[in-house]
This record gives C-alpha cells, structure tokens and sequence, in this order.
C-alpha cells in the first residue's frame, strides 16, 4: 500500500493524496518455466534490436529510467505531461499545453519508435505512464529520422514482454472535489504480453479560473482515457504488437460574473453572465500495429501502420453567447488519419550504422460551424435585433510523405558523428517540400565529461487540424465580420537549427550539463485560442529568431532523487502572414517578442 500527497498541476491549484494497491505475483514470470526463459530473451534481443533503430546523436536528451519514475511523488501514477515538465526547457500554459525551447506545442510522441499521431485536444493525457520502461525528451538538433514535430520527441520505450503479472488500482483524491481512480492488469505467458489501463477523472477546475476567486462558476470536467499493449513474439527474430488508446473529455466553459452584453437579442431583457452554460466534449482514439524483424543478423527493420481520429465539439450558450459576443456558434472539428512508418538498421561495419525509413500519411480534416450572429454595418455595429443563422462547412484532405537517409560512424572511440538527410513533402492546406541535412556530433572529453553539437535544417508543416477555416466571405456584414485579406492557408515552418552542450558526470549520481542553443525561422508557426471555444487556431509569423541556455542537474540514488533545471529562452517574431483576423490590423504588422525563463527545483 502507497500513500503519498502533492500539489498538483502548475494550470490547477489542487493538493491531492494518492494510495495504490497492487497485486504482484510471489515469483518473477521468467523463472516459471524454461520457454518463458527463452522468449524472455528473445523479447529482450528484440527491444535492443528496436532500440537500435534510433539514433540520438547530436541532440539534447533528457531521460528518465524506472527508479526515476518510481521515485515521484506519485510514482507511476504521475501523469505522464508532468512527467515531461521535469525537463529543461519545458513549461506548461494555463490549458495544460507544453512548450519547449519557445514552440507552442509541436512535440512528436513515439511508442517503441513509432509516430503517434497528434490530436486536436492535446495528446499527452493518452498515454499511462505506468508501462514506461525508459522515456527520453530529446530536443535541439535531432537526427534525420525525426520530422515534421520537432520543437521535442518525446521517445518512450515500454517494458516489452517484462510485464510481471499482477495489476494495481489508484484512488486519488484532493481540493476543487477532485477524484480519480485508475486501474492496470499486466501479463506474459510464453510470448504473448499485455498491459491494459484506464481512469476517469472528475473535479470542479477542468480549465483556469478566469476569475481571482479561489472557486471557479460553472468549470466541472469528466475525463476519461484508456490505453493497451498487446505483444507476441512469433519467432526469435520477429515480433508483432499492438496499441491502441481512447480519451473522452467533458469541459464547462467557466463563467465571469458582472459582465455586461454588448449585443440585444429580441425577446431577451437581460442575461446574467454567471448563469450562462457553455461545453465543450473532446474525443480521441488511436491504433497502432507492428512487426518488427531481422534479416540474417544484420538489419533490423520495423514497419508499423497507424490510425488516429479527434474531435472536439464546441456547445454554446445560445443566448448568452449571443448577447456578449454577437455570435454563438456550435462548432464541430474531426480530423482523421491512416497512414505507415518504416524504418531499418544495418550495422555496415564496426564503425557504420546505416539507418533508412519513410513515413506516410492520408489525412481528412472536416470543419462545421452552425453560427447565429446578427446583422451589422461596415463598421460592425448591431442593425438588427434578429439573429440569423449561417452554416460553414469545410473539407481539407492531403497527404503527408517523408524518406530519410543517415550514418553514424565512430572514426576513433571518443567520437561518434551521425550525418545524413531527408525528404518531405506536404500536400494538405499547402503544397511544399523540402530537402533538410542534418550533422551531429557526441565527443568525449574525458571519462566523465561529454559535448555535443549539432545543425538540423527543419521542415514543420501545417498542423491540419488547428487550421481555422472560417469562410470570410459568408460573415460579411454580421457582427461577426472579418478582415477581407485574411489567409487561412498556414504554412509550413523552415528553420535552421544549432545546438551545443556539454554534460558533466560530477560524482556516480550527480550529472550537470549546459545547453545552449540558436533558430532562424521563415514563417514560425504559432497558436492562439480565440473566442470561447477551447481550439486552438494556427497562424504564421514571417521571421522569427530564437535562442536560449538551459542548465541541468540531477541526483539519482537508490532510494530517492532531485534535479534543478534553469532555463532561459528569447524568441522574437513580426509580421503576422497567415490567421490575420485573429488579431486587431495594427497588430497583424507588429513585433511580437517573447520572453520566456524557468527555474525548478524538486526533490
């Protein structure tokens, strides 16, 4: 039995307990019988095998082990993005959103080495962090194999057929009427492994109060979420496995007492704003299949097909939002994926490993807003007290497609140089392609001290399913009117990226190290939340530099563990070029610079 208290989330002020109760078998599963032995190891060839696949050569890495996670506060029932947050350079927003080194998301999840695909709702929360084997936050200069999200990769590798049969069942509880239980069942017998968990989770702050009081009017949420491995090893030298996830999640959309409308709706005297009763529901599912194989004990290869749907359905107050903001709209966004990832090793020599995979996908975003706004002149004043419904529909459907190429070659034991190259093309909102080199470098200064550098030319396509797709046309004239030289078609995102660091093994438990790293950015991509609803809406910036430090320490020991993380980060960007009419047209041609710092400490 466990029994531990924290504060919660830096977005959520709860203070919670936590107690677990799991069941473990008297005996570990690889001493039953001989063929368990066996497969066993041959599961454990394997995972090497997969691991080999990826490279980190030259980036920044930040990795968490088993003890590491067994040592939080929560243990493995910490959630996986606080989990995240514990590396430098990463923040959290007032929605649970995670930044690295000054990107609004852009963070790429993989499985085992496999891409998982992104929702609209923010993805994380999908994940369990309880069948981690090893998580690693690489950030900086990545390797060729890693495109399209690459503000940070968050690679996680699970405990393979490892699992001890057994399970565990979670209770939380804490402020805001908070609670949470979750629950995992885990196996293996003779090949076959498994790892099933789920939660749901209920309290009275799902999104930031946007008031000073310490309770929130009309902030309920109800999420739930769960996630399975399904593992066979079908020779010894092949394996297949499956995952698959789902999340449902329930937000009212807090209230601001004391406000007054702007608009006048027929028939309607007054409307109080701390009664009004806005939701939002989002939904998000994923499946992923593997065969993972090796060719004569010299290439290692994976192929993996994948699906993901999202949506997120936006429900107004139909009168309040009319009355405060002159338009209430149900708005409904789904988006859809299908797609493959293939990637292989050969180990050429003592000193080369060659590395080649490709990555491909089909994508259909569908958007429908059912608006009732009111009648205005041309400078947006009300003309009529008679709301009119418009309906705006669209579809975006493209593709998605990448191969790349590296080498890692080690010239002498202290130096390990991985370089190489890839290609992608995007063809959704935008039509673009790009060739991108890639350079990284690891040199060992000594037993214990170690730098590393890299350059990474970067290609970030449009992230479909945050593109608004408002039709400018269609509100012409209504009180929700646009600006005419709107651009909604985002672009893709071209950076160059350098990256430096040194990390230093001061004693067999303490490490520190030192990052610092520098972008030159063409149409830097960012997000906004505009209006009520919870979605996030992409946007370009012409130009933009970034650049920052990072400092790191940790402690590991047996028994318990502390870091300290500083983080200094600058990013400046001007010109607003896509998304115009998310923002006033005295801003859409300003600079907009942004500053951000972070400095943890936990133990």
């Amino acid at each position: 039995m466990k029994f531990s208290c924290m504060a919660g989330a830096a977005f959520i002020p709860l203070i919670f307990c936590h107690a677990a109760l799991a069941a473990t078998p008297t005996t570990p599963d690889d001493s039953v019988v001989l063929n368990d032995v066996n497969v066993n190891e041959t599961a454990r060839q394997l995972d090497a095998a997969r691991n080999s696949l990826s490279t980190d050569t030259g980036s920044s890495i930040y990795g968490f082990d088993t003890s590491d996670l067994a040592n939080l506060p929560l243990g493995v029932s910490t959630p996986l993005n606080q989990v995240i947050l514990q590396a430098p350079g990463v923040v959290q927003d007032s929605y649970g959103q995670l930044h690295v080194r000054g990107d609004h998301g852009n963070l790429q999840y993989r499985v085992n080495g496999v891409v998982i695909p992104e929702a609209i709702s923010g993805f994380g929360q999908s994940l369990d962090t309880r069948f981690i084997e090893r998580l690693d936050v690489l950030t900086g200069a990545l390797p060729a194999q890693y495109g399209y999200r690459t503000a940070g990769i968050v690679d996680i590798h699970t405990k393979g057929t490892a699992f001890r049969k057994g399970g565990a069942i979670d209770v939380t509880g804490g402020s805001h009427s908070d609670r949470e239980i979750g629950a995992n069942v885990s196996g293996s017998n003779q090949g076959f492994s498994y790892f099933l968990s789920g939660s749901y989770l209920r309290n009275e702050l799902g999104i930031e109060n946007p008031t000073a009081e310490r309770n929130a009017l009309h902030d309920v949420t109800e999420q739930s979420k769960g996630f399975g491995y399904l593992s066979y090893v079908l020779d010894d030298q092949s394996r297949l496995s499956l995952m698959f996830g789902a999340s449902a999640n329930r937000f009212q959309i807090p209230d601001v007492p004391g406000q007054e409308p702007s608009f006048s709706l027929a028939g309607v005297t007054g409307v109080d704003s701390a009664t009004l009763d806005a939701n939002q529901r989002e939904k998000n599912h994923f499946e992923v299949l593997s065969y993972q194989s090796n060719i004569a004990h010299a290439v290692d290869y994976q192929i993996s097909f994948f699906h993901r749907y999202t949506d997120v359905n936006y429900r107004p107050d139909a009168v309040g939002d009319l009355m405060f903001n002159g338009v209430a709209a149900k708005i409904l966004r789904s988006d859809e994926v299908a797609g493959l990832q293939f990637d292989a090793s050969y180990h050429l020599s003592t000193t080369h490993t060659l590395r080649v995979g490709l990555f491909y996908n089909d994508e259909r975003f569908d958007a429908n807003n059912n608006s009732q706004v009111f009648p205005a002149d041309d400078d947006g004043n009300q003309t009529n007290d008679v709301a009119i419904i418009i309906d705006d529909k669209m579809r975006i459907t493209g593709h998605t497609g990448g191969v790349y190429l590296q080498d890692e070659w080690q010239p002498f034991a202290a130096l390990t140089v991985n370089y190489g190259a890839r290609f992608d093309k995007v063809d959704t909102v935008v039509k673009e392609q790009q060739f991108s080199p890639r350079l990284g470098l690891v040199y060992d200064l000594s037993t214990s001290t170690r730098l590393h550098a890299g350059y990474a030319r970067y290609l970030t396509p449009p992230p479909t399913e945050s593109i608004d797709t408002t039709s400018i046309q269609k509100f012409l004239h209504t009180t929700n009117a646009l600006p005419s030289n709107a651009n909604t078609a985002v672009s893709s995102e071209r950076s160059h990226y350098y990256d430096l660091g040194l990390a230093q093994q001061v004693t067999p438990l303490i490490t520190v190290g030192l990052d610092a790293y520098y972008r030159e950015v063409k149409n830097l991509q960012d997000e906004g939340q505009f209006g009520n609803a919870l979605i996030f809406s992409a946007f370009n910036f012409e130009q933009a530099r970034i650049w920052g430090t990072e400092l790191s320490t940790s402690y590991h020991g047996s028994k318990w563990s502390a870091y300290f993380n500083a983080a200094y980060s600058v990013a400046k960007a001007r010109n607003v070029v896509t998304g115009q009419f998310n923002f006033d047209s005295d801003m859409s041609n300003a600079r907009f610079p942004i500053l951000t710092h972070r400095t943890t400490l936990k133990r």
